[in-house]
């Protein structure tokens, strides 16, 4: 007997969820400002609303909700969010953002930055695993050289968004698909490869576009004057690439990278010690909105998903699946929904990873494409969320000067990605040239 047919779900425990949806989304509306109203505090709303409509005892409640928060992959993400905002301050502080800023002004035509910043967010979230990482590293940089260039803030935007995003979802170091990969039970490189043949065309195709609109910029540029820069400076970068490259964990990556830019800092006589000390803490402190954020939406999804709130949703997509194309279908729209209510890519994929492997196994689906499929889907409705962690980021460091819709409407690798995944689930001529080049 499968999980589905011991347990239908329970609709009404979705209210919480709809309840901290609507609540932010609600308030971004009516005030004309979807982050005028703390997201943290839309959560809480959710659980509010869990603590007044489910039956169970308080003490249970409090028990699951305290579980959700504590979850090891919440817990992980948190951490990981810390540690990139330390290593993001520190490495400003030490003067990395202005040479990195110094060496794109000098060296890439303005036209070509968002073309710039798409490469190298790409680059620096497939080395590290995490798009949060990217966006912190790159995101004060890429406002920058919009702001000293006269370029366009929401296409750069849009560059750093997708390319972070295509990282995070090929890295064989991030979260998604380490939780993707165990899920559906197969090696990461076999996934990788599936994954690099959906996600490479698209990657491509919006290289050819950022191009094109390069070569066609009728944009007026400010005259920048070429500055002098420390290339030591940019060394914690490179140094935080070549170490997650070569597989160094991410937690030790961020530290290593920490630690350097704080050496430089100290012996170029830029910070003391205890100033150093003050950076990081300044780091982690840049991180509280986005930190409370995924741990209450973790707490309110545990609460959600013991209702059985959760499995009402799967079970009513799973009505929907006919044959193996619809039943990959119906697992990106699985993850997709489930990323939609709690925001958390990792998280979404950890809740319906089981229920995405019954459907691989009742449907003798390709495990390895499925667990492209469960990771891609994730990814790409994270990154168009206006309540993630990744556009909260990105707007943040536009302190104003850039909204959630110009983003969205810039963010191309995400529109053709979606594209080709679902030309990779529809499609039989996808399958055969799969099996022809990897042999999977």
């Amino acid at each position: 007997m499968t999980l589905f047919s011991k347990d239908k779900g329970n609709a009404f425990a979705l209210i919480p969820l709809f309840v901290f949806i609507f609540t932010f989304l609600g308030a971004g509306i009516i005030l004309n400002d979807f982050y005028a109203f703390p997201s943290p505090v839309a959560v809480l709303v959710g659980i509010i609303a869990a603590f007044l409509l489910f039956k169970s005892s308080t003490e249970d409640k409090v028990a699951t909700l305290i579980a959700g928060c504590g979850e090891s992959k919440i817990i992980t993400m948190c951490l990981i969010y810390l540690l990139a905002g330390a290593f993001a301050v520190v490495s400003k502080a030490m003067g990395g953002v202005d040479a990195v800023v110094n060496l794109g002004i000098n060296t890439i035509d303005v036209a070509y930055f968002p073309l710039g910043i798409f490469l190298i967010s790409s680059f620096l979230s497939t080395a590290t695993g995490t798009s949060v990482g990217a966006i912190v590293a790159i995101g004060p940089i890429a406002v920058a050289l919009a702001d000293k260039s006269g370029a366009s803030l929401p296409l750069i935007a849009g560059a750093l968004l997708g390319g972070s995003m295509l990282g995070d979802n090929l890295s064989m170091i991030s979260d998604t698909t380490i939780a993707a990969t165990q899920s559906l039970g197969c090696d990461l490189k076999d996934k990788f490869k599936i994954n690099l043949f959906i996600a490479f065309p698209a990657a491509v195709l919006t290289i050819l576009v950022f191009f094109y609109l390069g070569l066609n910029s009728d944009i007026i540029t400010v005259a920048i004057a070429k500055n002098n820069f420390s290339w030591i400076a940019i060394v914690p970068y490179i140094l935080v690439i070549v170490l997650a490259v070569v597989g160094v964990n991410v937690f030790s990556t961020l530290l290593i990278g920490t630690l350097l830019a704080g050496i430089i800092g100290y012996f170029s006589g830029l910070f003391t010690l205890m100033e150093f000390t003050q950076k990081i803490y300044e780091g982690f402190t840049s991180m509280t909105d986005i930190f409370l954020l995924s741990m209450l939406t973790g707490g309110l999804a545990a609460m959600v998903d013991k209702a059985g709130g959760i499995t009402y949703l799967l079970v009513q997509i799973k009505k929907r699946i006919k044959n193996k194309k619809s039943a990959q279908a119906g697992i990106g729209a699985i993850v997709g929904f489930a990323n939609l209510a709690i925001a958390n890519n990792t998280v979404s994929i950890v809740i319906t990873g089981p229920i995405a492997k019954e459907i691989n196994d009742e449907y003798n689906l390709n495990p390895k494409k499925t667990a492209a499929i469960l990771d891609i889907f994730s990814c790409v409705i994270q990154g168009i969320l206006p309540y993630g962690a990744q556009i909260l980021l990105i707007l943040s460091y536009a302190n104003g000067s850039l909204n959630f819709f110009d983003l969205i409407s810039n963010a191309w690798y995400h529109l053709f990605l979606l594209i080709f995944t679902l030309v990779a689930i529809y499609s039989s001529f996808w399958d055969k040239w799969t099996k022809r080049f990897f042999k999977i």
